[in-house]
């Protein structure tokens, strides 16, 4: 294929490895099925056929056949195997993103059979379906179950009909759960031999990470599914210049940045301009290195890692090139070869543009540790009418903090960290200017921190305004009950409704018409000091200002006054947080000034 030509020529194409992310609960066995898989296949002879990329661990078909036993014919199939994603901590993995959709092919979902749906299942279900990645869930642990008889690798019918009928029951019992679970989230789903249509329904593996059980099944569902309807997917140009999304930026001994990224097209070659997905702007480099990691055998050589010429699509590699440090995790990368330079940075930009999230005047700050998740993040604050003022991939900065704290309203001066650290001297300015950072590695435990401090504040800002504001209150004088005449009027009262406190102005109504006669200098309970009385409650009470006999009389009933701008308040912002009693009195208050005039507290 000459270099001028850009058209595909049919004898260039050939099919990649399907792409598999592994995700699920943190302490499901994610990490220890990935262990499994390889170590299988080293078990079976093939140390040398299994390859670890970087962030990746390719195992070829006839690894794949060799271990899955007769579940396999390696003639069905033409995909050359299975590249799994195995980067520790990315969990939210299948948010990367490759062009038009999540940058795994296929997942697979972990989760304890033993411990059901956890958190962070629910919110990797709702990450696979958004990106509508297919997906198999491995339903891990059964050798856990009480009464398991472990066959070694074993595929799983034959393991399940050698068990005793007690163990067996009990499992059926927890995979039934499971799949009671899914539908609860809205997939219908099975146990993997009885799926006929695996685009409608999905298939449950029984597997164990321990002793290997159902892992031959689990690959020949992966090889399976991807076989049948990925196929025309996996149709690649080899020779094509290479597209692929950064998993990691990381600082390499004797290299600088430098980043791990996963190729799903094309290939890539030392000393190609690049273009990369960079926080701020495309950035546009020549590859200094491709590495891949040594082979295991040869682990204590110098450095960890092989130098190549060239790397085909699907892989994982780690990319060596100056100027890396503002690449971003998520972000796509292209090989530029024969094409105009502008026109591939004009493609990583609309890629880029694809994840731009919506941003408000004012509104909390988002980090995230890739684009991905910070896709997800934004969905899930939207879906939660939580406004976002800036959001960007990244450890929480100071700078991050000094926008927080220049939002208007108090529970804008937040930042929501989503699998990211705080940077130290983030951390001090935060405390310094009273900004508040939420961080968590499951997107909406994060969404319901935020939600509930939101509440918490809204209630201590409501609480604090009713301590500031008149409450609606009405008392009668008791006949006999006057103590005192006056200077101050002291006098034996019942509370027929609401709240009569300390230092609040009684009136009188005359008509529709409020007369103030005094205030409040004191109440007492029992011969005790008392700061308020509710409702039903006697007390006696000092009024400074009337004379009983003139301006007041035993049985009249009195009225806590209520500046028109509190009775407001009052009734269109904190009807919800009083009690019905002093709602009452509210409105039959309202009432009396309205009848004088009707805009009256409007």
């Amino acid at each position: 294929m000459s270099n001028t030509d850009t058209t595909q020529d049919p004898s260039s194409t050939s099919l990649r490895t399907p792409i598999v992310a592994v995700l699920g609960h943190v302490d499901h066995g994610k990490t220890s099925l990935l262990d499994k898989i390889r170590g299988s296949a080293v078990i079976e002879g093939e140390a040398g056929a299994i390859t670890q990329h970087i962030g990746a661990t390719a195992v070829p078909l006839d690894t794949v056949s060799r271990v899955a036993g007769e579940l396999v014919d390696p003639t069905d199939f033409d995909l050359p195997g299975l590249l799994f994603i195995d980067t520790p901590g990315h969990h939210s993995f299948t948010t990367l993103r490759s062009r038009g959709g999540a940058l795994a092919d296929i997942a697979i979902l972990v989760v304890d059979v033993t411990d059901g749906f956890q958190p962070q299942t629910v919110e990797a279900i709702n990450i696979l379906e958004r990106s509508s990645t297919p997906f198999v869930v491995a339903a891990n642990k059964i050798d856990t179950i009480p009464g398991w008889n472990p066959r070694e690798n074993s595929p799983i019918q034959d393991t399940y009909d050698a068990q005793s009928d007690r163990a067996r029951s009990r499992l059926d019992e927890r995979l039934y759960e499971l799949i009671g679970e899914l539908s609860d989230e809205g997939f219908s789903a099975d146990l993997y031999w009885r799926v006929q249509d695996f685009q409608k329904n999905v298939g449950v593996v029984p597997v164990s990470a321990m002793t290997g059980e159902g892992v031959p099944d689990l690959l020949t569902v992966l090889m399976g599914l991807s076989q049948r309807y990925m196929k025309e997917a996996m149709e690649i140009d080899v020779s094509g210049p290479g597209a692929g999304t950064v998993l990691e930026v990381k600082d390499e001994k004797g290299f600088g940045a430098t980043v791990d990224v996963v190729l799903y097209d094309g290939t890539v070659r030392e000393d190609e301009t690049i273009v990369v997905g960079g926080t701020h702007d495309p950035i546009v480099t020549d590859v200094r290195a491709l590495l891949q990691p040594r082979p295991l055998a040869e682990i204590r050589a110098e450095s960890r890692f092989d130098r190549v010429d060239e790397v085909g699509a699907a892989a994982g590699l780690k990319i060596a090139a100056p100027d890396l440090e503002d690449a971003m995790a998520g972000a796509p990368v292209r090989v530029v070869r024969n094409r105009e330079i502008d026109d591939v940075i004009r493609e990583v930009e609309a890629e880029l543009a694809e994840v731009e999230v919506s941003t408000e005047e004012e509104g909390v700050v988002v980090k995230a540790d890739t684009l991905g998740s910070l896709e997800a993040m934004a969905n899930a604050l939207a879906e939660a009418e939580i406004p976002i003022v800036r959001a960007e991939v990244g450890d929480i900065a100071p700078r991050d903090v000094s926008v927080a704290s220049t939002a208007d309203d108090p529970i804008h001066q937040t930042i929501l960290g989503f699998n990211v650290d705080v940077l130290a001297d983030a951390s001090r300015r935060a405390e310094e200017s009273d900004v508040r950072i939420f961080r968590d590695d499951v997107i909406y435990q994060l969404v319901e921190e935020y939600d509930e401090f939101v509440e918490d504040s809204q209630r201590a800002q409501q609480e604090t305004i009713l301590d500031n504001i008149s409450r609606p209150g009405r008392f009668q004088l008791l006949m006999d009950h006057t103590f005192r005449q006056n200077d101050p009027a002291v006098v034996g009262v019942e509370v027929l409704g609401g709240t009569v406190r300390n230092n609040a102005q009684v009136a009188k109504f005359e008509g529709n018409e409020p007369v103030r006669v005094g205030r409040i200098k004191g109440i007492q309970e029992q011969g005790e000091d008392v700061s308020e009385a509710r409702q039903g409650k006697r007390v006696s009470v000092a009024i400074d200002g009337p004379t009983v006999g003139r301006q007041i009389e035993e049985g009249d009933e009195l009225w806590i006054e209520l500046p028109e701008k509190h009775a407001k308040i009052l009734e269109q912002e904190l009807a919800e947080d009083i009690p019905a009693d002093e709602r009452e009195i509210l409105q039959i208050y309202l009432d009396k000034q309205r009848r004088r005039d009707p805009f009256w507290g409007k």
